[in-house]
């Protein structure tokens, strides 16, 4: 009965030393030259709003005061720099704070001891922008850097990438439909331009005389007649016959009247005889 409490006992210890020990998730840690270690949490997928971000630090020499901010990372062997909230010494704007146990008088009250084994933790508000530089596009850090009494010591850098999370995608933009044209009957239609007219009332076209267009005689009847459309055909021809045409004419017509004005005499005059 008594190897079941201890089982329980050994597994519970157990549970806790691997909680402890572990890391948070999306947290990141850097490891300087000395063996310091700089943990911050979190480090990915920050928002882009900005974030608290949590930073502890193991290690350090206490020797030497530090600033822990978020910063521009220019690389190994360099500082890193600018820093979000500058050489904030007072730690009012929670964008760095200054870390040292044995500060200059002025700092008395104003820097934050180390803890024990050089250990210390901190609160950092991180935004995507520092000054005009963009953290979404350049590399940026939560770094420990020497203070401004050794700003020459590399010795104190550590760094901790920090990402942010993807931009929002853009609502889609919907194109309005284009409305087709109104048609009347179902379908569109065209009304072909009027034609030219071929010349004014009278007017001859394609260079025929104005004789030559016939006139219908008033009492002849409907102009559509087929008999009547024959005769000024036939006065079409006639009017434009050549002048040998109209001495033939004079011919035939000539002796006719001639004809006709004889006999009437003739029965003049048989009247006049008769008593």
């Amino acid at each position: 009965m008594r190897a079941l409490p201890r089982a329980i006992l050994t597994v519970a210890a157990i549970t806790v030393s691997i909680g402890v020990g572990s890391t948070p998730a999306h947290a990141g840690t850097g490891r300087g030259a000395a063996g310091q270690t700089l943990t911050a949490t979190p480090t990915s997928g920050v928002s882009r709003t900005g974030a608290t971000v949590t930073v502890t630090g193991n290690g350090y020499d206490v020797t030497k005061g530090i600033y822990v901010a978020f910063c521009v990372d220019n690389g190994a062997g360099a500082a890193p720099s600018p820093c979000g909230g500058g050489a904030d010494t007072t730690g009012s704007t929670g964008a760095s704070h200054w870390i040292s146990s044995d500060p200059p008088s002025y700092g008395e009250g104003l820097a934050v001891p180390y803890g024990p084994g050089g250990s210390f933790r901190v609160t950092l508000t991180v935004n995507p922008r520092i000054g005009t530089i963009d953290c979404t596009v350049s590399r940026c850090v939560v770094a420990s850097r020497a203070d401004h009494t050794r700003t020459a010591d590399r010795s104190q850098d550590v760094r901790v990438p920090v990402t942010f999370a993807a931009a929002a995608a853009p609502a889609p933009t919907r194109t309005p439909a284009t409305a087709a044209p109104a048609t009347t009957g179902g379908a569109a239609r065209t009304t072909p331009p009027a034609a030219a007219p071929t010349g004014a009332a009278g007017t001859p076209t394609g260079g025929t005389p104005a004789s030559a267009t016939a006139v219908a005689p008033a009492g002849t009847g409907d102009p559509a007649d087929p008999a009547d459309a024959g005769d000024q055909a036939q006065v079409t021809r006639v009017s434009a016959a050549s002048d040998t045409g109209r001495w033939w004419l004079a011919v035939l017509v000539v002796p006719v009247l001639g004809a006709v004005l004889l006999t009437g005499l003739r029965r003049r005059r048989h009247r006049r005889s008769t008593p």
